[in-house]
């Protein structure tokens, strides 16, 4: 079987071992005779895998024991949701920075239950920067700070995160989470989707300070309580155990690697390379995101007119190379090179795009494309 070179943003590539290793327990898992998506969550063979995956992500994020690691399901989007619905009292407000489209949506959903504020923006711009951290505006009494530390669409990300003293910052880090190393206690609250670098969609990991869950919260559904979760060890209800199986593999391969620390390095070699290759194309590729903000996870750019991108992305699909149409928003091209995409196929994809600048470049002159 030939695999794809898979640049999608999510869901997105996942590590070949992963795969490999979730292939030979597929149908057995731990001698129960049983796949793992047959095992009860009751069972103790269920029990060591959420307690691997729980225990691994402590362990690898260095998170304090002042914070608990709930397994949720809802995606990201839940979460713009619960989070004002568990930490937006009446009489406060919440502040928003807008970096991106997923980080207005949250402002939205927001608005729906609460007072809030935008606290700086980049949209007059088109979302390509973050906004500077001095820039950013939260009066004392604001019951948190939101901010989407990775931002898919554009390909921005937060390099430096703002202080915000003893107001709790939230941030959802669906898409870069796990690769880098992170100060969490920076942080009240971190939300992600898995399908980004955790494992498959249907898994969503919130990292909450034990303090900000709240036990007066009865006039809000059960299930949108984090303190019905925290107080289950996310088993209140049917987990998606499949998911969290996978994730618990991930989180395996990244300790293998070398830890989160080994992942940047590689990550950093990944963009740089990607980056380098459009800097050096005579204006043929310009990237989306301004140099001081360009993320790690996605690379956005595009061509110098439609019929190139299109053009593009044909031959780079016939060559193996899937997920690099932008998002339909914006347009243009869209490499996701998350913690799983290996550094060969970033190569392979830096080739591909040097060749089709030799081959088209002078089509483009002669004003032939």
């Amino acid at each position: 079987m030939n695999r794809a070179y898979n640049f999608n943003a999510g869901p997105a590539a996942l590590p070949f071992e992963v795969l490999q290793k979730a292939n030979k327990e597929w149908l057995d898992i731990f001698n129960s005779g049983m796949s793992v998506m047959e095992l009860s969550h009751r069972s103790k063979e269920y029990d060591a895998i959420h307690n691997k995956a729980h225990d691994l992500l402590r362990e690898l994020l260095n998170i304090p024991d002042t914070y608990d690691i709930l397994f949720l399901q809802g995606g990201a989007s839940l979460q713009f949701t619960m989070i004002p619905m568990n930490l937006l009292s009446e009489g406060k407000s919440a502040s928003y920075v807008l970096s991106g489209v997923w980080a207005d949506k949250a402002f939205h959903e927001a608005k729906k239950l609460g007072n809030v504020m935008v606290a700086a923006s980049s949209k007059e711009q088109g979302y390509s920067h973050i906004p500077l951290v001095h820039s950013i505006d939260s009066p004392e009494d604001v019951a948190y700070v939101h901010v989407t530390s990775n931002n898919t669409i554009y390909g921005t990300q937060w390099k430096i995160f703002p202080d915000t003293g003893d107001i709790p910052l939230i941030a959802d880090m669906s898409s870069d989470i796990l690769s880098k190393p992170l100060d969490i206690t920076k942080f009240g609250l971190i939300y992600a989707g898995a399908q980004k670098n955790l494992g498959p969609s249907g898994v969503t990991v919130v990292i909450i300070r034990k303090d900000l869950i709240k036990t007066d919260l009865n006039h809000i559904p059960t299930m949108l309580q984090y303190k019905t979760h925290a107080d289950n060890h996310s088993l209140y209800n049917t987990p998606p155990t499949l998911s969290i199986y996978l994730l618990s593999l991930v989180l395996e391969w990244v300790k293998n690697q070398g830890g989160v620390e080994a992942i940047e390095k590689l990550n950093e070699q990944k963009a740089a390379l990607i980056y380098s290759t459009i800097d050096e194309s005579e204006g043929f590729y310009q990237g989306h995101a301004k140099a001081d903000s360009r993320s790690f996870m996605n690379v956005t750019f595009t061509l110098p007119n439609e019929t190139l991108t299109k053009k593009f992305l044909e031959e780079a699909k016939k060559s193996g190379f899937i997920g690099l149409e932008g998002h339909r928003s914006i347009g243009g091209c869209r490499a996701s090179i998350y913690n799983a995409v290996p550094l060969t196929h970033c190569e392979k994809l830096a080739n591909f795009m040097v060749n089709f600048k030799k081959e088209n470049f002078s089509l483009l002159i002669s004003h032939e494309v």
